[in-house]
């Protein structure tokens, strides 16, 4: 099992990953429609956003990664270079991560976290936000064991559920 940077001989996997959530959890299917729809557009894309090129308004530069274990993708994981404008300092923070929900409560968001925690120190970051939905106790216990600390409970921009910011230390 191991974290990789998006590659083009995971294509098939790719879209197994995606009918999980379409199947699963179709409200975030929607976050890799693209890359069933041109799979080599979708790595060009996530690759050039590592580079910090053909960035959308409020995007920052940001490496994707995946979980793989024997050809497939377990999950996926992104850690922002930075999280400078309004959305990200607030509630995007500098790492988001997905688990294929047939494969959730098996331990892989702890294990991508941690892996990804080692790629931000890396660049020099000293401290990273994660945001994780207050009703979303899964994700925070994964937070916590990761040594995420609670800074507060906010509002959303565009979410009107309560969600809880954690800050990692990493120096």
């Amino acid at each position: 099992m191991q974290l990789i940077a998006p590659d083009s001989a995971f294509q098939a996997a790719f879209y197994r990953f995606y009918q999980d959530f379409v199947q699963w959890d179709p409200s975030n299917a929607g976050y890799y429609a693209a890359g069933v729809e041109d799979f080599a557009s979708y790595l060009q894309q996530l690759h050039a956003e590592a580079r910090g090129e053909q960035l959308m308004p409020e995007q920052v530069p940001c490496n994707h990664y995946w979980l793989v274990d024997n050809g497939e993708i377990l999950g996926a994981i992104r850690l922002r270079h930075h999280i400078e404008t309004p959305y990200l300092n607030w509630e995007g923070g500098h790492i988001g991560y997905d688990v294929a929900p047939s494969q959730r409560s098996k331990g892989y968001a702890t294990m991508m976290l941690h892996q990804v925690l080692q790629q931000a120190r890396a660049r020099g970051l000293t401290r990273v936000l994660l945001v994780a939905e207050e009703q979303n106790k899964a994700s925070r216990k994964v937070i916590e064991a990761n040594g995420g600390e609670v800074d507060k409970v906010i509002v959303g921009m565009d979410d009107p559920e309560p969600l809880v910011r954690y800050w990692i230390n990493l120096a």
